[in-house]
């Protein structure tokens, strides 16, 4: 078995990813299910670290060996490019390969609300894209930073790990960074990033303390920041900020954040009833009344601000839902299994 079979199954599959685990055949995911390769037998030890070891140069093979797991890309000719998760498990090697499509959807084509086209007009503010693993978030920071690299003339920086999409220099110019490969650290990476002139940053995942601070820093002295987050909604996502910040610093990032948020957009994937998957998503954008919440630490009130936003483009995730239903879409049973408050799905269907 050769990992160049594997990758071009994968990419001619068009699965989202593809596991290479010792004790099963090699999987590919398609739209977000599970299935063992037609025809592979099941991966051997050996093989499996053989297949892992293909994708990786002497210094990756070392750093694995050392750490254990390691995060990192790899080209395949010009027919795709996956983002690698490598690891051991039992004692053995395994690796997670996510298809990062050589072409950049559009906004449109994923399905994405209008306003992002707002979001990638914004001179400056924070914009944050949430939700689990696997649901799209990447892909939709891709579409909006690439919809500012066609429209504006500026400097777009991002800060990956590893990088994902590739961007093309058009109307603006990028400079894409990548850990290990181009800087040491995040927390030296965004130090320098004020020194080298960006109209716009995005940082691939805000992980601890220090990169929250420095993207709240780097929003604050007027440039467009955009992050992604592992939170389930709009609310957690101003807790999880705060949160992770000593006591004694909390009001203080409090005003910080009311200050510089401009949205939070936090997306599932969706199974659809006519095949393949669609983002179900919750928007809040920053008005007063959120910014106020935000600073006076009342974040249990944005689900109900966000129900009485409509007109500017917020929306709970059960909103979104429940109109996925009403279009004929998803199924009622999906967006019940997807929802966080499933009563209020329940009650936005019925009244439809």
């Amino acid at each position: 078995m050769e990992i160049k079979e594997l990758l071009e199954y994968t990419i001619n599959k068009k699965a989202s990813d593809l596991h290479l685990i010792s004790g099963v055949p090699p999987m590919i995911r398609v739209s977000g299910i599970l299935s063992p390769i037609t025809g592979k037998e099941v991966l051997i030890p050996q093989e499996a670290e053989k297949l892992v070891f293909a994708l990786v140069n002497d210094e990756q093979k070392e750093i694995l060996l050392v750490n254990k797991e390691l995060d990192f890309s790899f080209n395949y000719q010009d027919q795709g490019r996956f983002r690698i998760n490598a690891y051991y498990q039992k004692g053995n090697l395994a690796a997670a390969l996510r298809l990062i499509p050589n072409q950049i959807p559009k906004i449109n084509e994923l399905g994405l609300p209008e306003i992002c086209h707002q979001f990638a007009q914004l001179k400056q503010g924070f914009v944050l894209v949430t939700g689990p693993t696997g649901h799209g978030k990447s892909t939709t920071l891709a579409a909006m930073i690439d919809e500012i690299i066609q429209t504006r003339p500026v400097h777009v920086v991002t800060i990956e790990d590893p990088i994902e999409y590739i961007f093309h220099h058009q109307k603006a110019i990028i400079s894409q960074r990548e850990l290990r490969a181009d800087t040491h650290s995040w927390q030296i990476a965004l130090r320098s990033c004020l020194r080298e002139d960006p109209d716009v940053v995005m940082i691939g995942e805000m992980r601890d303390y220090e990169t929250i601070a420095s993207a709240l820093t780097i929003a604050e002295t007027g440039h467009l920041v955009f992050a992604t987050l592992h939170t389930n909604s709009a609310a957690q996502t101003i807790d999880r900020i705060i949160d992770v910040f000593p006591a004694n610093q909390q009001a203080q990032i409090r005003t910080q954040l009311a200050s510089v948020l401009e949205a939070v957009l936090s997306q599932r994937l969706l199974p659809t009833l006519s095949g393949g998957r669609i983002p179900a998503v919750e928007i809040l954008v920053n008005t007063p009344a959120v910014s106020n919440a935000v600073r006076e630490g009342k974040v249990q009130m944005i689900d109900t601000i966000l129900q009485t936003s409509s007109g500017l483009g917020a929306k709970t995730l059960e909103m979104d839902l429940a109109q996925l239903v009403k279009e004929g879409k998803v199924s009622l049973e999906t967006a019940r299994a997807f929802a966080l408050k499933p009563e209020e799905l329940m009650r936005l269907t019925k009244n439809r």
